[in-house]
């Protein structure tokens, strides 16, 4: 049954914690793993299956590309994971090469469902997926800035006292150091974020705009004290994929191509995206600043100069 099918490509610390959270969330009834570690994935298999009596129903297991033809999302964290020391947009070229002969497999599979991208440079990556595949562009999301937006809203209502969820805030452009926070739109129930901090005279400004270098820097610090992150970025891949497979509407700041919105056309960037059983089903033109429209021209730029060096 291709409705609920999950295909998971790279059993890495990303891949493992996807595969955990979507267990213990019930996303999914079915979740096939690829790997080239063969051996580890077969172990993966059955501790998460350990888990399924606490959970919901779900068929996991050792995959192959062939058992990709009726999956309703495939999912993919394979690839180099960035180090110490490098940006995520040093890794284009290795992880191209990777994407390639992945790609080529999957879609010589039979598959025509959605591709949910979270190896980075995701943005390069996606657009390289919408390359390799031949697929419509609204069948390829990368996570793009969804995690650094939940990072910018766990600051934001850090430091307001308030519950994260009743935050609503975007970062958009690169997944990386060009990305930038829509503070013009960043809102508590409704209102403005500015309103709320002149509604409370004891919430320090300067330390309200830090919140969004806190977030930027939040991978680059959490690789320095613990070598990668997984799990923050596990349970973005995994809302993602429940947004698809419900068919939820949601929206989340995903890497998704652009057709003329922002200004921006040919490229896949961080976008506030509504999500759904069709993919991408349409992107949020959120209305920028002068300020922010500089940093969204600054964002782009970067990206297309990364592809226009590439073999893509």
């Amino acid at each position: 049954m291709k409705d609920s099918k999950i295909i998971l490509i790279g059993d890495g610390a990303v891949g493992s914690s996807f595969a955990y959270a979507s267990t213990i969330l019930g996303v999914g009834r079915e979740l096939g793993i690829i790997d080239i570690n063969e051996k580890k994935v077969e172990g993966e298999v059955m501790d998460l299956s350990d888990a399924i009596s606490f959970t919901s129903p779900k068929y996991i297991y050792k995959a192959s590309y062939s058992d990709c033809k009726d999956a309703e999302v495939v999912v993919i964290t394979a690839g180099l994971a960035q180090k110490a020391g490098e940006t995520r947009l040093d890794l284009v070229e290795k992880n191209l090469a990777i994407f390639k002969g992945m790609i080529k497999n999957v879609v010589a599979s039979g598959f025509d469902g959605i591709f949910v991208v979270a190896t980075n440079p995701v943005d390069v990556l996606s657009y390289a997926t919408w390359k390799y595949s031949g697929f419509p562009a609204s069948k390829i999301i990368g996570t793009g800035t969804t995690l650094d937006s939940s990072r910018f809203k766990k600051e934001i209502a850090g430091l307001i006292g308030i519950d994260p969820r009743s935050v609503d805030a975007f970062i958009l452009g690169e997944h990386g150091d060009t990305e930038f926070p829509v503070w013009s739109h960043t809102n508590i129930g409704g209102l403005p974020i500015y309103e709320w901090v002149k509604s409370q005279s004891e919430i320090d400004e300067m330390a309200l705009l830090d919140t969004f270098e806190k977030s930027k820097n939040a991978a680059y610090e959490i690789i320095e004290k613990k070598g990668a992150t997984f799990y923050g970025i596990g349970m973005a891949i995994t809302r993602l994929v429940k947004a698809i497979i419900n068919d939820e509407n949601s929206v989340y700041s995903t890497s998704s191509y652009l057709y003329g919105e922002y200004g921006v056309k040919d490229l896949y960037v961080g976008v506030p995206t509504v999500i759904g059983k069709d993919g991408a089903k349409w992107v949020i033109e959120v209305p920028l600043t002068d300020t922010e429209k500089e940093r969204m021209d600054e964002s782009t730029r970067l990206l297309k100069e990364i592809i226009g060096k590439s073999d893509l």
